[in-house]
C-alpha cells in the first residue's frame, strides 16, 4: 500500500519498531510491514466496495487508518478518520473502568492514533484524523460525506445502534460496514436477528449473527444494497492468540472457510426517512 514517495527503509522500520502497538499489518515501505494484530490485506478487494474516485470520505473508528489509506488508493479526494482520544473513552463495564484504561494504555500508549500518525507520514498521506467519538457525529461537527467506511467497531459500542444513526446522519451516498458476527449463531438462526452478549468483557459487549448485522443497519436507517457472506478476518504477525487453534476457531474455519474472526460486510444506503 504506497501512497506517496516510499521513505528510507532503515527510517521506516525504526519508526515501525517505535510505535509500541499495531493493529493493523501494513506495508509502509518496501519491504517494512508493521506486525499488526489483524491483516487485511487479503480480504480488502472482496469487500463490496463503492466507487469512491473523487469522493469525499469518512473513517469511522480507524485506529492505525488501514480503510482511510485504502480509501485514498481507492482515488478519494478526501479522507477524514474519526476516532477517540484516549483508552478511558472506551465502553468500559462498570467493573472495568478503572483497570481497564490502565492495562491498555501499558500496551498502546495513554493515546490514540500513535500508529495512524506513523503510517500517514510513511505513505506521504494526507487523511486527516479527528479526535470524535462514533456516537458525536454529526453534520454540525464534521460535515457529510459521500462515502463512509467503518470496520469491526460496533462489537466494542454498548449502543451500537445510537452510533449506526450517528454515522447516518454524516452520510450522503454509501455506507460500507464491516463487523464482527458470530458465525454459529448464523447457522443456527439465519433468519432471526439474534447477538451474543459478552457484558462488556475486553470491552467487547454485542456480537450478533449474518442476519442481526443487517438488522442493525436497518434499525439505524440503512438498507442493504449488496452483501458478503461471513468471513474471516485474518490475524497478523502481532497475534499470538492464533498459533494455536481451539475447537471453537477450527468450527468457525469451516463457516468462514479462513482463518480468523468472524466477520460480514455490507454496502448501504440511507433509506429515506
Amino acid at each position: 500500500m504506497s501512497i506517496g514517495e516510499a521513505p528510507a527503509r532503515e527510517d521506516a522500520r525504526a519508526a515501525v519498531a517505535a510505535q509500541p502497538f499495531w493493529y493493523h499489518t501494513m506495508e509502509l515501505a518496501p519491504g517494512v510491514v508493521t506486525p499488526g494484530h489483524f491483516d487485511l490485506r487479503g480480504i480488502v478487494d472482496k469487500l463490496p466496495w463503492p466507487d469512491v474516485r473523487g469522493k469525499r470520505c469518512l473513517d469511522v473508528g480507524p485506529y492505525d487508518g488501514f480503510f482511510s489509506f485504502e480509501l485514498e488508493r481507492r482515488g478519494a479526494a478526501e479522507v477524514v478518520a474519526t476516532d477517540i482520544g484516549s483508552p478511558e473513552e472506551w465502553d468500559w463495564p462498570i467493573t472495568a473502568r478503572k483497570t481497564g484504561p490502565r492495562v491498555v494504555a501499558a500496551m498502546t500508549g495513554q493515546r490514540t492514533g500513535g500508529g495512524f500518525r506513523v503510517a500517514k507520514e510513511l505513505l506521504g498521506s494526507s487523511a486527516e484524523r479527528i479526535e470524535v467519538s462514533a456516537y458525536d457525529l454529526s453534520p454540525e461537527r464534521v460535515g457529510r460525506f459521500d462515502v463512509v467506511v467503518c470496520g469491526s467497531l460496533m462489537l466494542h459500542l454498548r449502543d451500537p445502534v445510537r452510533a449506526l444513526e450517528a454515522i447516518r446522519s454524516v452520510c450522503g451516498e454509501w455506507f460500507l460496514s464491516c463487523e464482527a458476527i458470530d458465525p454459529f449463531l448464523t447457522v443456527l438462526r439465519p433468519r432471526t436477528s439474534v447477538a451474543r452478549m459478552r457484558n462488556g468483557k475486553d470491552c467487547q459487549w454485542w456480537v450478533p449473527n449474518l442476519a442481526g448485522h443487517r438488522s442493525l443497519l436497518a434499525s439505524a436507517g440503512f438498507e442493504v444494497v449488496r452483501a458478503t457472506r461471513p468471513y474471516a478476518e485474518p490475524p497478523g504477525p502481532g497475534n499470538t492468540s492464533w498459533r494455536r487453534w481451539s475447537a471453537r476457531q477450527a468450527l468457525s474455519a469451516l463457516i468462514t472457510r479462513g482463518r480468523g474472526v468472524p466477520h460480514a460486510a455490507a454496502l448501504c444506503r440511507p433509506a429515506p426517512s
